[in-house]
């Protein structure tokens, strides 16, 4: 019997740790306590090894991490990519809208500039398709990777937002009072956001995110290609 199949607390240290049992055990303890939470002496505590063992297989946490995203990024769905390059833009952007929504713990790991150097071409052929399509549309190489760039900033901050206020959310649909702190401020001075007492949470919860994208990316396309390329000196 393996070790991720034997009965938890069994005693002694497996023949053999996979890559497997690591990145499952690694999603389980993630999934309790958050990826804050995970160590690596947490980890080998909770495959039945000892930390020395799992760093042969490991460098350290963040090493680990992108072990995870890689081994769900070869698991995202290719989305069927319409003729058109905006679209095509568009498709991509919602597959790593909607996959990070899944796991809106990558997308703070992933949260950084120069993300782009760890991952590999199971995650990127996502990121190649939207550079690609920019190019396509008219933009020069370098336009193509800004609106990349100002696309996944939205997408992500539009998933930790959506993320970090689960909680408050399910307070207010749970409560009968759905008057919000907007119902003290002052009428005369802030009529609209006033009136928009009770309403705000609501429609602010509301999922606009593929509205909102292909008018984003439209907008992009439509400024990068109406201001002409900056002339580099010598060229």
């Amino acid at each position: 019997m393996s070790r991720t199949n034997a009965p938890h607390g069994r005693v002694g240290r497996p023949p053999v740790t996979s890559r497997t049992q690591i990145l499952t055990a690694a999603r389980r303890l993630i999934d309790q306590d958050g990826w804050e939470q995970l160590t690596i002496r947490k980890l080998a505590a909770e495959i039945g090894i000892g930390a020395t063992t799992l760093y042969h297989h490991v460098r350290n946490k963040e090493d680990l991490l992108f072990l995870l995203i890689h081994e769900y990024a070869e698991q995202i769905p290719h989305p069927d990519l319409p003729s058109e390059p905006s679209g095509r833009i568009v498709a991509a952007s919602k597959a790593i809208h909607d996959a990070l929504a899944a796991w809106p713990w990558a997308a703070e790991v992933l949260a950084t500039d120069g993300f782009i150097a760890r991952l590999g071409e199971s995650a990127l052929w996502l990121v190649e398709t939207m550079v690609a399509g920019a190019i396509e549309h008219g933009c020069t190489p370098e336009q193509a990777v800004h609106i990349f760039r100002n696309i996944w900033y939205y997408t992500v901050g539009e998933i930790l937002v959506r993320a970090h206020s689960s909680r408050p959310r399910e307070d207010y649909e749970r409560s009968t009072d759905r008057k919000t702190a907007l119902g003290s401020l002052d009428a005369s001075r802030l009529p609209h956001l006033a009136a928009l007492d009770g309403q705000w949470a609501s429609l602010s919860w509301e999922d606009t995110y593929p509205q909102a994208l292909k008018a984003f990316v439209d907008g992009l396309l439509a400024q990068a290609t109406a201001t002409p390329p900056k002339v580099r000196p010598g060229v």
